[in-house]
């Protein structure tokens, strides 16, 4: 077979046609979903309302010497709201716990949290997070909101208040955003600015709020803000809290499952302007980040090998027709509609890097992107079924089933 006979073999209108509705599907459900993904508040609008409350904003770190001090800082510049910073020093060796040490002797704000034995089957992370729970639970009485958030993340003075007001004001008992995304190597560009694309082609944010189904909710684990109620609630008896998902390292799919299954509701907002995160720096940071809990995110092999052949066909498939009609000049009503597909995959990616404040060379990366995504998708799935995933070396996921 020839590469002409496989051009026009590809370019069957039936395959073709194909290709483009599940390339309109994430266009046009993103252009839905940013309608909808609306900003929290403005700070004055919320500020009669927020700053009498006290929020203890809750920061895992394990050999983040690089990052601490500048995000304890924007905590502890938060404005119009009554704030604690709270850190979890998981046995870092870089000095990391002498710089926690300096800012809590500085601001009586700075809260260290009592460091213990990591206990069997936790992962490091939940485990950090339900220690500063724990503490604020039992030593802070008027302690009302918990904002679950990482080192490398760093707050404008709006945005805990911001935050705080979108959740009063939306009735939510857990809400959360995906910060600014900031890149700066084209190996981060493949993969970081996903999380936006993935969250507004899939989510049906419209279903989120209308419904109180678990499955049907979604959070970033970089920035989730939560009621001290609703905490103690997510769960049973001592189970409560991340304890209800010790093992896991995908905190954004499991936590508000756990608030929607204590009956209470969840929400996201567009937190662009008040928080914004670097999370890696380079491919090899950033292929192990996301290697670490892809596959959970998704939580089953069905739903992988669907996405997997999904983004085949919708987003892989259009560049190899266009591509070999193009170099044989061989031209048809399939190319046409592959063509198409690629525009509309081109638009997405375009809208999404305008509204996100993303790189634009995202733009051109999409199809290296989406494979690179599979590929990363597939890798996570190997590490979980062989039990080699931490957090920073901070406990091991349970091997599962899928």
């Amino acid at each position: 077979m020839t590469l002409g006979d496989i051009a026009l073999s590809l370019q069957n209108p039936w395959l073709c046609g194909a290709s483009l509705a599940a390339a309109v599907q994430p266009l046009l459900l993103g252009i839905v979903n940013m309608a909808r993904y609306r900003r929290a508040p403005a700070l004055a609008d919320v500020a009669a309302e927020t700053r009498a409350l006290r929020v203890a904003v809750c920061i895992p770190a394990r050999n983040e010497k690089a990052n601490i001090e500048a995000c304890v800082r924007s905590v502890l510049a938060s404005r119009e709201v009554d704030v604690r910073a709270y850190v979890y020093d998981d046995e870092s060796t870089d000095g990391t716990g002498e710089i926690v040490a300096r800012l809590a002797a500085e601001d009586a704000r700075v809260v260290v949290v009592p460091r213990r034995p990591l206990p069997p089957g936790w992962n490091g992370k939940q485990h950090a997070c339900f220690r500063m729970a724990e503490h604020g639970l039992g030593y802070d009485p008027a302690l009302e909101w918990f904002l679950f958030t990482d080192a490398d993340v760093r707050l404008e003075p709006d945005a805990v208040a911001r935050a705080l007001g979108f959740a009063l004001r939306s009735k939510s008992s857990l809400v959360s955003t995906v910060p600014r995304e900031i890149t700066g190597t084209i190996g981060e560009m493949l993969l970081v600015p996903l999380i936006h694309f993935v969250l507004m082609s899939y989510l049906p944010i419209g279903r989120m709020r209308s419904t109180l189904d678990p499955a049907a909710s979604a959070a970033c684990g970089q920035f989730i803000l939560v009621s001290r109620a609703a905490y103690r609630a997510a769960g049973t008896g001592a189970d409560y809290g991340h304890a209800g998902f010790k093992e896991s390292m995908h905190d954004g799919v499991k936590f508000p499952r756990a608030v929607r299954r204590a009956g209470l509701r969840t929400d996201l907002y567009d937190g662009t302007e008040s928080v914004s995160c670097r999370m890696y720096r380079g491919f090899g940071e950033t292929w192990r980040g996301f290697a670490k809990n892809a596959f959970e995110g998704l939580g089953s092999l069905g739903l992988l090998v669907f996405i997997t052949v999904y983004h085949a066909l919708g987003q892989v498939l259009p560049w190899i027709v266009v591509a070999l009609a193009a170099l044989g000049a061989q031209w048809s009503l399939g190319a046409s509609l592959a063509a198409a597909a690629v525009a509309c995959a081109l638009l997405g990616r375009a809208l999404l890097a305008a509204r996100f404040r993303q790189s634009w060379w995202n733009i051109p990366l999409h199809l290296a992107s989406i494979v690179a995504l599979s590929a990363v998708q597939w890798r996570s799935l190997w590490l979980h079924r062989t039990g080699k995933r931490s957090w920073k070396g901070r406990g091991g996921a349970q091997t599962a089933s899928v």
